[in-house]
């Protein structure tokens, strides 16, 4: 079954170029075009499409406001494809938390086109499978988190996301405490678009988070994001557990890759918690079962909540997790696992 696909732009010169490169496909059928977000929402009504790739900045109302009204009232997987998804990190970021599934930069200048776009079928493919919801309004900071949380001492958190994982992040992170476990995440998100999402994050969180550097501390209170590009993040220690940065070929076709940071946390001998979130793909799911066997609590997120229930779907099945858990349900489940308070171990 093909997926069927409505290309939004405002150059005709790039609606083309999104064209030839989904049309190489043979599983996809570009149904229509439009020019802006008004000629959209009339296509969108008349054409019914799987997928809609979208750009930011266009004539009568700009990406995320279409974006928005499209996942309010008719939600549909949606692929944003931008300039401003590489010089504005902040746009990408209030994109994927409106619900977009995916965010590509176009090439530049005209330039170096069949790579910008070789991996766009596979991405448009996968988020025809995406459980996209009614957008429900913007993660916000709750008004006060609990007090006197105390978390294992010496544990590790370690937290892996794909497609899906801003909005899942977000959600979990909002009711961290300041007292939370010193957190690691790989969240596979190019390298423009990491610091502005931990930026983002650490707006929302009780937590400090920071895009992860080589050499950082792991401090309790504090939360590592995985610079997307060209090194993995890997925690290493001899006494005091650090953040590494470490090029290295793609794993599982991701760098950072969620495996090699679980593989990391699961040769630390100290207490440690692994947790793997919505998102594409297998990648996660052998480093989550390296934790559980050296005795680390292990959580999935659960089918019905996921965008895409594919990493943790292979963690399951590998018996990686310990127990899956709903999003809404996530955050509190993460601290209880982590905390020091042994009826808490035993009720998560």
């Amino acid at each position: 079954m093909s997926v069927g696909v409505l290309i939004v732009d405002d150059s005709a010169t790039m609606r083309g170029l999104i064209a030839a490169a989904l049309k190489r496909d043979p599983d996809i059928e570009v149904l229509g075009f439009a020019n802006d977000p008004i000629e959209a929402r009339e296509q969108v009504k008349r054409l019914n499409p799987d997928v809609i790739t979208l750009d930011i900045e266009m004539p009568h109302m700009n990406g995320l406001e279409f974006l928005e009204k499209i996942m309010r009232l008719r939600p549909t997987p949606v692929v944003m494809i931008s300039t401003l998804t590489q010089a504005g990190a902040d746009i990408t970021v209030a994109a994927l938390e409106l619900g977009a599934v995916e965010c590509i930069g176009k090439p530049q200048g005209g330039a170096g086109v069949g790579e910008a776009f070789a991996k766009l079928p596979d991405i448009v493919k996968g988020a025809a499978r995406a459980r996209v919801k009614p957008y429900s309004g913007p993660v916000a900071a709750p008004a006060e988190r609990a007090s006197g949380y105390s978390p294992v001492k010496d544990l590790v958190l370690a937290i892996g996301s794909s497609t899906g994982g801003v909005e899942a992040l977000m959600t979990i992170l909002a009711n961290f405490p300041d007292t939370c476990p010193p957190t690691v995440i790989t969240q596979h998100m190019p390298a423009t678009f990491t610091k502005s999402f931990a930026a983002r994050l650490d707006r929302i969180s009780g937590a400090k988070v920071e895009e992860a550097y080589d050499g950082a501390k792991l401090l309790p209170g504090h939360i590592y994001v995985a610079p997307g590009g060209d090194t993995h993040l890997e925690v290493v220690s001899s006494t005091q557990p650090i953040c590494r940065l470490r090029a290295g070929e793609p794993v599982n076709g991701h760098r950072p890759s969620v495996d090699v940071l679980f593989d990391s946390v699961a040769k630390l001998n100290r207490p440690a918690a692994g947790v793997i979130l919505t998102g594409m793909g297998r990648d996660g799911a052998q480093g989550l079962l390296a934790l559980r066997q050296k005795g680390a609590r292990t959580l999935g997120q659960d089918e019905s909540s996921c965008v895409v229930y594919g990493m943790p779907k292979a963690a399951f099945e590998l018996g990686a997790v310990e127990k899956q858990i709903g999003l809404a349900r996530m955050g509190q489940a993460i601290l209880n696992v982590c905390s020091a308070s042994a009826e808490h171990q035993r009720s998560a």
